[in-house]
């Protein structure tokens, strides 16, 4: 039986009333997404049309997931808003403070020991408030909530950014910041702007080297990294119902590279197939009941130019295998065109590193085609020419490829199995020789490449690609390598071109697990206590940022002017870092630290004015709050693409920073700042960046008159005594308002205004 399977069917049975209630308010048929948003207002019963891109609307979503780098912080706050237990089905879990670096075994033996006391925090939160908590060891959680808690037509969200993966499941699953996840976990209403809806119509069939990760290294290469900013994303046609559900999983994770708020697909046979082997028929049962509300309208599908914002078109059967790189997931390359574009741009052709699996492409599918490739090293008498690592999604999956021979067939090539945790698709990679930062190329099946992400080494090219292609990649060891139409020369000097991926998709013999590593609440925690040390250097319990002083803020200085691509990795580095995610204090340390200051092109070097000296990003920070001195931070487009981590608002906040000033934001980043009592906002000219000086001092003209829809000005003063007056944009609403008069979104909880 399916977890919180009482909760699912309350969902269904409202679902019906309320969806055709909100088509006869709308006036035309709906979307899948429409459906799911309708079905889920804070107020219930929809009684009225809201304006995609436009209207802020109150949701009341299912479930919470978070896992152990963000938990930290989003428990330690909500034990600030003194709640005796968690108002929604909320679980925690331990994937992301497990390092790679020898095997499985070792690495999972080492993690227990080093990060014992965040392990043991986290456990006892979770058993206090009424939390469901998984086990270092236990999975990756976006694939665990696949397996576990994802259910078609359900609202969920989670302090991760690929969150975005149970839409695999039909589900509108969003990544938030902690903040976020206390409201919901406190019982309040969770807010997000009504998204504006992109159709992708999937024709034709996968077939041969093609997989459903090309499905959204196509997408990306078309929409770019904020081309799915504001907008939920929903697959359809043929194609779509055509594919495994585990295949949608993955298409719907690396959505979060393009920006979009998620993405989903309409339930059918392949979702309720995934159920059952799942272990979760009577979920399947239900939302058979009611599979006409767990899809589109098929006016929608039939005409979809006339009911979403944008639409794209693919035909899965002309869709080539694709690997997108370097740096940013939406350089999209064809296979057949690696060659001659990595030639043309000088990009290492040998391959050091292969690495398959993660939240992305850990299935069961996923492996069994991987291990369809790797078989034939040994049956064709080939050698592999690069290192080569497989990391579980779950132990579940791991379990089950290990009995099923998969584990057998990888360790005969030569591969490394990690543990069943993120490791090195967020940086949590002890690589040898990364140290040395050499040009070099790796490839992977993960959702992200941005530079350092997988090893820290700012010169390591990474390419994304499907498990099965990279398999074969790690086997040629060439870039240039086209499985396609390429061969390969064995041991006995003959040519053999390796055969196409098979697999299947779920398990003949079901999915297993000794111990799948979930441990249940207690069912009275209030007896339960909560210590953390005043001398650990992981854990520190919060105080409350002090609120408004209602005030224009005055004497600015500027922080630093960030040039080009500035993501979350560049203000709040994980890899290393993960280990301070409980200390606000000690992550602070990292703050904007690999982010390019404009002024002299350097990283983590800008100018103190009160010295005239150059220092790190964080002791210049420091410097101005202990001197009484705020400060602000200006950047480019898309500031704060990538992770949901709140550390990257929680940090400049704690450092002194009063707003943060750019050409535009990535969704959840922009909420992040919001939430934690900042002002974020965006040039009304975006050519207003330039002018900008390294020893501006900047002073708020109007912020006593701040309101919804009223750009706020700004006095921008150079060293030479002349000015520069800015006018800057923002989207709060009243309520976004309360939380900076407040000092904090959690500041109005805990005194029980929110």
């Amino acid at each position: 039986m399916a977890f919180d399977i009482e909760m699912i069917k309350k969902v269904y049975d409202n679902m019906t009333s309320r969806v055709d209630a909100a088509r006869e308010i709308v006036g035309h048929p709906l979307t899948l997404t429409e459906k799911i948003l309708y079905n889920h207002l804070w107020d219930g019963m929809p009684s009225k049309a809201f304006a995609r891109g436009t209207d802020y609307v109150d949701f009341s979503p299912d479930r919470v997931a978070c896992q152990d780098a963000t938990a930290q912080m989003a428990l330690l706050q909500f034990m600030h808003a003194g709640k005796a237990k968690v108002a929604v089905p909320t679980t925690v879990h331990c994937d992301h403070l497990i390092q790679a670096k020898v095997n499985a075994v070792t690495d999972l033996a080492r993690a227990k020991t080093q990060s014992n006391e965040v392990f043991d925090f986290l456990s006892s939160v979770s058993d206090k408030y009424g939390i469901g908590f998984w086990k270092p060891g236990a999975g990756i959680i976006h694939q665990v909530v696949l397996e576990n808690y994802a259910f078609p037509g359900g609202m969920m969200i989670g302090t991760d950014s690929h969150t975005v993966n149970a839409g695999g499941l039909g589900m509108v699953a969003i990544g938030v910041g902690g903040a976020d996840a206390v409201d919901v976990m406190s019982g309040m209403a969770w807010e997000l702007k009504f998204p504006k809806l992109i159709g992708v119509k999937l024709t034709g069939k996968l077939s041969g080297w093609t997989a459903p990760k090309d499905v959204i290294l196509k997408v990306a290469g078309i929409l770019t990294v904020k081309g799915g900013t504001g907008a939920i994303v929903e697959y359809f046609g043929e194609g779509a119902t055509s594919m495994s559900c585990t295949g949608k999983g993955t298409i719907c994770n690396m959505g979060a590279e393009i920006g979009a708020t998620t993405s989903t697909f309409g339930y059918d046979d392949s979702m309720g197939r995934y159920l059952r082997s799942t272990k979760r028929a009577d979920v399947a049962d239900a939302a058979d009941k009611v599979a006409d509300y767990l899809t589109g309208d098929p006016e929608v599908y039939a005409n979809p130019e006339k009911y979403f914002d944008q639409v794209i078109e693919i035909n899965l059967s002309e869709l080539q295998p694709h690997l997108n790189g370097p740096f940013t997931p939406d350089l999209a390359t064809p296979i057949s065109k690696m060659k001659e574009t990595a030639i043309k741009n000088n990009w290492p052709l040998k391959i050091e590193v292969a690495l398959i699996g993660s939240c992305t492409n850990s299935s069961y599918e996923d492996i069994a085609r991987a291990a369809s490739i790797a078989k034939q090293v040994t049956d064709k008498k080939l050698k592999i020419k690069s290192k080569f690592t497989i990391t579980p999604g779950s132990e579940v999956v791991r379990y089950t490829i290990e009995r099923d021979g998969f584990i057998d067939v990888f360790d005969k090539m030569g591969a490394t199995v990690f543990a069943n945790a993120c490791g090195p698709c967020i940086g949590m990679w002890d690589r040898e020789g990364a140290e040395k930062e050499e040009r070099n190329t790796i490839v992977h099946s993960f959702n992200r490449n941005f530079s350092k992400r997988a090893d820290g080494n700012p010169n390591t090219m990474a390419f994304v690609g499907s498990p099965e292609l990279v398999t074969a990649m790690a086997i040629a060891g060439d870039l240039g390598f086209n499985p396609l139409t390429d061969t390969l020369i064995n041991e006995d000097g003959e040519e053999v071109m390796l055969e196409a991926p098979t697999g299947d998709e779920l398990p003949k013999n079901g999915f297993d697990a000794e111990d799948p590593g979930f441990q249940a609440p207690a069912a009275d925690g209030s007896g339960i206590q909560v210590s953390v040390s005043e001398t650990s250097e992981r854990l520190q319990l919060l105080a409350p940022f002090a609120p408004w002083d209602g005030k224009n803020i005055i004497g600015a200085k500027l922080l630093i002017k960030a040039f080009g691509k500035c993501t979350t990795d560049h203000i709040s580095m994980a890899g290393p870092w993960l280990r301070f995610r409980g200390h606000l204090d000690n992550i602070s340390n990292n703050m904007l630290i690999g982010a390019i200051n404009a002024f002299n092109q350097k990283t983590n070097t800008v100018k103190n004015q009160l010295t005239g000296d150059y220092d790190a990003v964080p002791a210049v920070a420091r410097a101005y709050k202990a001197a009484g001195v705020p400060s602000i931070v200006v950047g480019d487009h898309n500031y704060g693409e990538g992770s949901s981590r709140e550390h990257a608002a929680m940090e400049p906040r704690f450092l002194g920073v009063k707003a943060v000033l750019v050409k535009s934001f990535a969704r959840i980043h922009e909420t992040n700042l919001k939430k934690q009592g900042l002002l974020g906002l965006t040039f009304a000219t975006e050519a207003d960046y330039d002018k900008i000086q390294e020893n501006d001092t900047i002073n708020f003209t109007d912020l006593v008159d701040f309101a919804p829809g009223k750009p706020l000005t700004l006095e921008f003063v150079h060293e030479d005594g002349s000015k520069d007056i800015i006018l800057a944009n923002h989207t709060y609403n009243e309520g976004q308002i309360g939380w900076f008069v407040a000092g904090s979104a959690l500041n109005l909880i805990a005194a029980g205004k929110a």
